[in-house]
């Protein structure tokens, strides 16, 4: 992955999210329009932090967020989640 350019502000983190799953462990493809959004991806860049709450996580970290976490967003064609620390679940 080249440099981004995106560099995300106080607490915030730039999430690319793992592909979908195509099949089930049983071997069933799964069709387009009932695939689930993913809740697990890896950690792109890490904004500063604030002055009371200094970031955790790093770049490359593996991460769990909630289903509906952050704001979706497209740079240079891929798909990224921009969102709180907060809203990050886990480190995998």
């Amino acid at each position: 992955m080249s440099k981004l350019s995106i560099q995300p502000l106080a607490d915030r983190v730039l999430v690319a999210p793992a592909a979908a799953e195509t099949t089930t462990s049983s071997g069933i493809i799964i069709p387009d329009t009932a695939k689930e959004k993913p809740q697990k991806g890896t950690v792109v860049a890490v904004g500063p932090g604030t002055k009371d709450q200094p970031v955790t996580v790093k770049v490359g970290d593996q991460v769990l967020y909630g289903k509906y976490s952050g704001t979706e967003l497209q740079h240079e064609g891929e798909d990224y989640l921009i969102m709180r620390e907060s809203d990050l679940l886990a480190i995998v």
